[in-house]
């Protein structure tokens, strides 16, 4: 078959465990034959992925950098009522009924999208969005889109330039809409959100099955990156509507969901997913590639794998290691990943209070290793102090070295490490200091911990295992590409494919709007 894969802010120009899966995933589906159409911040970001020679092609559309297209000059009278219909669709009636447990319907944020999809690849997105009558539209319909009766009664009134600010993001976001909706059997998006807008433009216009997979939780991690003070009031209860209805369009149009761990499901399901489409799987790693180590550091260590991001909680990470420090002393901490040096403002943050805490030298940034097995073996324990997460390929590559974790229980997180690590409130410093001592001074804890863990990685979350039932989902979409097309299912989608369910999770400095995993 003929599959376009579809990734923001991931594969293959940035590193991260949802690229790793990507990598993976094409890399075994050989007999396949893929297009990769990767969102991307600029357009200008290196290629730091080597392409699997099964891989046709790869087309980038940049939400931040030049446009797809010429942009075009626009009449009034073509984009108003286009854009009316839109605003319109991001009144929130729709989440009141909810509450009151009725039926809700995206239809006309459905229709909207398709409308703006035609003004898109006309070319005549940018000068609608960006026109002195769509930022008086959008003033004139602002109050209706707030989330909150009070926001009017608090002085919270949607400002010339917060409706600049509005327009201006949704074009951007909106740019997936300019392409020409992808070709093949079938399209699979790595995430929900930006990423499934041209999966849902070929499902439209050419009955194309959808299959989403989720690693982390899309519209969560919007709320976290749009958290009060990053927009006024007004503007971000706009752009989150948008999200919310984006998320929720995708749930309800997909073939298939595949969550990558029970927690997302749930997300899933209270977002109205028709649960005979959700089919949870497992992500998974070949553990002949991360030996289990066999020594431990001289000193007391703790090692640490990932991006200097808010999403990874450095500062409680540092916060927990002083205090680690005060019970042992010559205790090290070891983190390896891109460094923060030259990075933004969070990371600046971090180096900032890594000194204030007195930590030079015992904590330190060591950048990127050969072989990442090398960062796992390099501490005693290996640490997670996420505050979101899917179920995130450090842990159990760490798991599969046979190093005990301690992590915090966030999304997916606790359905990998089980009873094999210790799990900690996020956020919560003192706790994590508290599990790092524990760890630390228990040296026949620390080692039935890790030959747990390593168990447990051999029984459930092996590539081979998850990419058995994908192979099974890519087969059976393609069968019903064939011979159902189109034809009617559970609220207007294709009918899901008869598959078993898999067992059921994952692994940037984010540009607004691009979620870098």
């Amino acid at each position: 078959m003929k599959i376009t894969l579809i990734t923001e802010g991931t594969y293959p120009f940035h590193m991260g465990g949802v690229s790793v899966w990507c990598d993976q995933l094409l890399r075994d589906f050989g007999e396949h034959r893929f297009n990769v159409l990767a969102l991307t911040a600029t357009g200008d970001e290196p290629r730091t992925w080597e392409l699997p020679t099964n891989v046709d092609s790869v087309v980038e559309v940049p939400l931040w950098g030049r446009q797809h297209g010429r942009a075009k000059r626009a009449k009034a009278t073509e984009y108003l009522p286009v854009l009316e219909r839109f605003f319109r669709s991001l009144e929130t009636s729709n989440g009141f009924f909810r509450t009151l447990g009725m039926e809700r319907s995206n239809a006309a944020f459905v229709a909207s999208l398709k409308e703006l999809a035609d003004l898109a690849r006309s070319g005549k997105l940018h000068a609608a969005m960006s026109s002195v009558q769509a930022v008086d539209l959008l003033l004139s319909m602002a109050p209706r889109c707030s989330d909150r009766a009070s926001d009017a009664d608090e002085g919270n009134v949607l400002s010339m330039a917060d409706a600049v600010d509005v327009l201006t993001l949704l074009e951007h976001f909106l740019r997936p809409l300019a392409i020409a909706p992808p070709t093949g059997e079938i399209c699979h998006s790595v995430a929900n959100g930006l990423g499934a807008l041209p999966a849902l433009a070929a499902k439209w216009d050419n009955k194309t099955p959808f299959l989403l997979t989720e690693h982390g939780l899309y519209l969560r991690e919007r709320y976290l990156s749009y958290k009060p003070g990053t927009l006024n009031q007004p503007a971000r209860a706009i752009i989150l509507r948008f999200f919310r209805l984006l998320v929720e369009t995708a749930y309800e149009a997909a073939d298939i969901v595949a969550p990558g761990s029970g927690y997302n499901r749930t997300w899933e399901m209270a977002q109205a997913t028709p649960s005979e489409r959700i089919f949870p799987l497992r992500n998974g790693i070949d553990p002949a590639e991360f030996p289990v180590a066999t020594t431990e550091p001289e000193v007391p260590t703790l090692s640490w794998i990932g991006r200097v991001d808010p999403l990874k909680d450095v500062e409680t990470l540092l916060r927990a290691f002083a205090e680690v420090r005060v019970a042992i002393p010559e205790c090290r901490l070891r983190m390896f990943g891109p460094t923060p040096d030259g990075g933004g403002e969070y990371a600046r943050r971090c180096l900032d209070l890594l000194s204030e805490l007195g930590l030079d030298g015992a904590a330190t940034f060591e950048g990127r290793v050969g072989s990442v097995v090398d960062a796992y073996h390099a501490g005693h324990v290996v640490m997670l102090t996420s505050i979101s997460e899917g179920l995130p390929y450090t842990v159990l590559e760490a798991m599969a070295c046979g190093r005990p974790v301690i992590a915090t229980d966030v999304g997916g997180v606790g359905e990998a490490v089980g009873e094999t690590g210790i799990l900690v409130p996020p956020r919560q410093p003192s706790e994590i200091a508290a599990a790092c001592v524990r760890l630390l001074s228990d040296a026949d804890l620390r080692h039935s911990l890790g030959a747990a863990a390593r168990e447990r990685v051999e029984n459930l979350f092996t590539a081979k295992r998850s990419f058995q039932e994908y192979r099974r989902l890519y087969r059976n979409l393609g069968t019903n590409r064939s011979s159902k097309a189109g034809q009617p299912g559970p609220r207007g989608g294709t009918r899901p494919p008869k598959v078993r369910a898999g067992s059921g999770s994952s692994r940037g400095k984010q540009k607004p709007g691009v979620l870098v995993r």
